[in-house]
């Protein structure tokens, strides 16, 4: 609708993504815009800071003191959260820093790679007893990394991507191809131990249970 306006109007936009900025700035009173302006301002800081803790959290408590260091002090993780959230926020420049990305192209990317890393993971961990720890990690290395190669690697003879070349978002293969990595290796190592089976099983049949129609009294 913004940029419907902005044409119909001869508004130049020479960023899409202004175009909130920009008819804030031409449809209303300057203090108005002032208030608008500083609740984008507000929504940006505010993103940042959680996806920065959560990041920084995440290195340290899920990778860190778990494959690293477990019994690591605190303040030994409180010095890897810092650096890690150092580290996100150089990542996150790199990616912006080229003029050509835009908000939705990344965010898109983004969940391209959750999807792709995590979406088969938790489908199989909650319908098929079977699938181990081994599994688990090579799905999700082999989702995500799927997803990078479609995005970035110019495999293609004219040296386009794969995303550019096929057009088929990149999730697609990335699912199918972490479902099935999680699908042998699975069934190439041992299988869970009887005590995980077992929960299993108990919880899909308390499920059964809980949806199956109450018989009246």
């Amino acid at each position: 609708m913004g940029l419907a306006y902005a044409t119909r109007m001869g508004i130049e936009v020479a960023d899409p993504e202004t175009i909130f900025i920009i008819l804030s700035d031409v449809l209303f009173d300057p203090l108005i815009t002032g208030f608008l302006l500083a609740a984008i301002l507000a929504a940006i800081m505010s993103t940042i800071s959680s996806q920065l803790l959560v990041s920084s959290s995440s290195l340290t408590e899920d990778f860190y003191s778990i494959f690293l260091r477990r019994n690591a002090p605190q303040k030994e993780l409180v010095m890897i959260g810092r650096l890690a959230v150092l580290a996100v926020s150089l990542a996150a420049i790199y990616l912006a820093w080229d003029p050509s990305n835009n908000v939705l192209g990344l965010v898109s990317n983004a969940w391209a790679g959750f999807g792709a890393a995590f979406g088969p993971l938790v489908i199989l961990s909650l319908t098929w007893k079977r699938m181990t720890r081994k599994g688990a990690l090579a799905g999700m290395i082999v989702g995500a990394v799927t997803v990078l190669i479609w995005i970035y690697a110019p495999v293609l003879a004219d040296g386009r991507t794969l995303s550019q070349g096929s057009g088929v978002y990149e999730i697609v293969p990335g699912f199918i191809l972490s479902g099935l990595a999680i699908w042998l290796v699975s069934l190439m190592g041992k299988p869970p131990s009887e005590d995980i089976q077992s929960t299993f099983e108990a919880v899909r049949q308390a499920l059964q249970r809980k949806g199956e129609p109450e018989t009246p009294r």
